[in-house]
């Protein structure tokens, strides 16, 4: 991963002597030329980090923008740090590498999530959750506003991509693919993410559960995109698709484990039957 200085790495710590070490929260927000909208997303953390009175930092992890999104965090108290290699993936592991809080927060800067509104996720990190998931969906305690998501991923992908991560992997939520969410540095350490692109979010989840993580599920609010002048970064079949390769190649790595530990199971107990001779030999005498 190619990681360029930090710019402005003074900026805002709220609440500390300015000692990294001494940060509870960093918020990281992974950005492309979201000029429209990153200045709102880092003020709304600013101020509720200020407003709970948190040791924290807001980190914007620029992927390359070209508009002025690195020159409105900075005004408005972010800490960006630049990521040359492309992919929401890349930004995110970037930033956090970059962040120094015990616990760290993600979420895009598009505005869609509210962060002044992040209580349940620090109070469940801090009552000794690995992850915090947010839950956009119903069926979860969510709720998506008019606008916010595209048909076709609230009513079909999103659902049905988490149906195959809860029976396939047993994740314990109703909303994998939700890009808010909340962990400790030392499970992050601990799962050694790989996808770069928009499936990094979805191997998270995944690898939690499978190393037994203790996750909880926080419901949220998702508002419509505020940006006007781009289009959202997502792509609807070819995120989907490579989220839905990840699960059948993951999903097959699993099985053929389990099946070379069922059958060096079964080498083991036939190594410790005796042979035929043996056998005879004793009921011989």
């Amino acid at each position: 991963m190619s990681l360029e200085a930090a710019v402005a790495p003074q900026q805002m710590v709220i609440g500390s002597e300015g000692q990294p070490d001494e940060i509870e929260l960093s918020i990281v927000m992974p950005c492309l030329n979201e000029v429209e909208t990153v200045r709102s997303c880092v003020r709304k953390a600013m101020s509720w980090l200020e407003a709970r009175a948190i040791c924290g930092e807001v980190i914007v992890a620029d992927n390359g923008s070209t508009d002025g999104s690195i020159e409105s965090s900075v005004q408005v108290g972010g800490r960006v740090v630049r990521i040359s290699n492309r992919g929401y993936g890349y930004a995110l592991m970037g930033g956090i590498e970059h962040a120094h809080g015990k616990y760290l927060i993600m979420g895009d800067a598009d505005d869609s999530y509210d962060f002044s509104r992040l209580d349940g996720f620090i109070d469940q990190l801090r009552s000794g959750c690995d992850l915090v998931q947010g839950c956009r969906l119903p069926s979860g305690g969510g709720q998506v506003m008019p606008g916010a998501m595209p048909f076709l991923h609230r009513w079909l992908g999103n659902p049905f991509l988490s149906l195959l991560a809860r029976y396939w992997f047993g994740v314990p939520v109703h909303d994998v693919y939700c890009g808010l969410r909340g962990f400790s540095r030392d499970f992050y350490q601990q799962l050694n993410l790989r996808c770069t692109g928009m499936e990094f979010a979805v191997e998270m989840i995944v690898k939690a559960s499978l190393m037994e993580g203790r996750i909880a599920e926080v419901p949220i609010t998702l508002h419509p995109d505020g940006r006007v002048d781009r289009k959202p970064h997502l792509r609807t079949f070819r995120d989907g698709g490579r989220t839905l390769c990840f699960f059948l190649l993951y999903g097959a790595k699993r099985l053929f484990s389990f099946m070379n530990r069922y059958d060096g199971f079964w080498s083991a107990r036939r190594s410790f039957r005796l042979p035929r001779d043996v056998h005879r030999s004793r009921w011989n005498h």
